[in-house]
């Protein structure tokens, strides 16, 4: 008598799950195991550490060179470029519809006494890279490059003048901040430096 399709399906799959529910020495293997919030446990395991040397293409060492000097000089002079624009706003503040020209420069120049107090020395010890980035970042803070805020403040005799001692260290007073184009990288490298000490635009 034969049976049906059917049904010998149905004994090979017993006799098949009969078989696989026997254990053998292989069957139970221990793991360790974390435990979720939730209360989950899943295997975990562990796998040995590896490390791969290889040499550095000369064009991202360079990279990484100039980005760590960015960075670095970033750090030193961005307080500088925020305390910059601090006292621009309060001198501005300050000169709201004053129009007596002493009174004006003595408003300037009590400021101007008050950022020699606490930033000369620490300005003078920049390097011209630092100093550089200072413009840029003043330019980034206040809208105005350092040129125009000289000449705004102290007058175009002096503002030209410094911007000669400028121009021999091979520099610019005039210098311009695109954080979208030229200074993409600065902007990236400002932002973290915002983040990490709490700096507000």
């Amino acid at each position: 008598m034969k049976l049906p399709f059917i049904l010998f399906i149905v004994l090979f799959v017993g006799i098949q799950v009969t078989q696989a529910q026997k254990l053998g020495v292989n069957d139970t293997i221990k793991v360790h195991a974390y435990v979720t919030a939730e209360g989950d446990t899943i295997p975990s395991g562990y796998l040995p550490s590896l490390s791969v040397y290889t040499k550095v293409d000369p064009r991202w060492k360079k990279y990484w060179v100039e980005w760590t000097r960015l960075r670095n000089a970033v750090y030193v002079t961005y307080p500088y470029a925020v305390a910059a624009s601090r006292t621009i706003n309060e001198i501005n503040a300050r000169l709201v519809n004053v129009t007596d020209q002493a009174q004006r420069k003595a408003i300037i120049h009590s400021k101007e006494k008050e950022l020699r107090l606490q930033f000369a020395d620490k300005i003078t010890n920049l390097s011209i890279y630092q100093g550089k980035v200072l413009m840029k970042l003043i330019r980034r803070q206040t809208g105005d490059n350092c040129y125009e805020i000289i000449k705004e403040y102290k007058g175009g005799f002096n503002a030209g003048f410094w911007q000669s001692v400028a121009f021999i260290f091979g520099s610019s007073l005039k210098q311009n901040y695109d954080p979208i184009n030229d200074d993409k990288l600065m902007e990236s490298i400002v932002k973290d430096v915002e983040k990490m000490y709490g700096y507000r635009s």
